[in-house]
């Protein structure tokens, strides 16, 4: 599913090219799984006219901030996506919608058009994102409940490695729980800990003051890089085990091999 840099990447798009204008017009999707909380009508009467004065972004949920509430947010889920027409914004491999394919796509759950032209679009070919209209996101499940964000609020070694003492579960689960810590899901959990040389199943709270600096050394590298080249999995390294593991490189890594070394 999207993860951090995924979601930044569409944070970033939207903040370089949306920012000061104004909503025209609206097509919300008429899909009560994945609109919750608002009917389709209320949703487009809510954000017309609008202008967009920000966009914002805890873990792996954003919600654009309009000159008066309420606000759009976004639950990504496993394959939700950004598009700006005429922008290139990186995108989960699983989300893609051709170039060639009708726009908006008919998986579009939320379009708006801009006083300049300028459309975007939040599609889910899979239906398990959520769309919101919320008077304040971030005080409300589920941004409310996130741990701190990868990227932008980084424990210091102190912090992480005492609260990874009190974790009895594999170091896996916990990296993955959102409640810990927010943006990181599988891709970045299994890079973080072949960087790190951890192994998934090893208990959180066994890991030493070395391993769990190494981890969160691992954190901040692997997140703030995927970050500057806005998710574009081509840009990685080389040597990174996301190449092997998710991106189908030829070849294999033996991750345990490695880490005993």
């Amino acid at each position: 599913m999207p993860e951090l840099p995924e979601v930044e990447a569409a944070r970033s798009a939207i903040a370089e090219h949306c920012i000061g204008k104004k909503i025209v017009k609206a097509i919300i999707a008429d899909d009560t799984k994945v609109i919750v909380g608002v009917t389709r009508s209320d949703f487009e009467a809510s954000i017309l006219n609008k202008t967009i004065v920000a966009a914002h972004r805890k873990g792996k949920n954003m919600w654009l901030q309009l000159n008066s509430p309420p606000f759009p947010s976004f639950q990504f889920g496993m394959a939700g996506a950004v598009y700006i027409k005429g922008v290139a914004v990186t995108k989960y491999k699983r989300s893609a919608v051709k170039d060639t394919d009708e726009w908006p796509s008919k998986y579009s759950m939320f379009f708006i058009e801009l006083d300049d032209g300028l459309e975007l679009s939040f599609t889910d070919k899979r239906r398990f994102a959520t769309v919101r209209l919320l008077d304040n996101p971030a005080s409300v499940p589920p941004i409310s409940a996130l741990g701190p964000d990868a990227l932008l609020e980084s424990m210091t070694e102190g912090e992480f490695f005492n609260s990874l003492s009190k974790k009895k579960t594999a170091i896996k689960a916990v990296l993955l729980d959102q409640s810990f810590i927010s943006g990181i899901g599988n891709w970045i959990a299994d890079e973080v800990l072949y960087q790190a040389r951890i192994h998934p199943s090893q208990s959180a709270s066994s890991l030493s003051k070395d391993e769990s600096s190494r981890l969160l050394k691992s954190i901040k590298e692997v997140i703030h890089l995927a970050v500057e080249v806005d998710a574009d999995a081509q840009q990685f390294p080389f040597d990174w085990l996301f190449h092997f593991r998710w991106g189908k490189k030829p070849g294999k890594v033996d991750a345990l091999q490695e880490m005993a070394a």
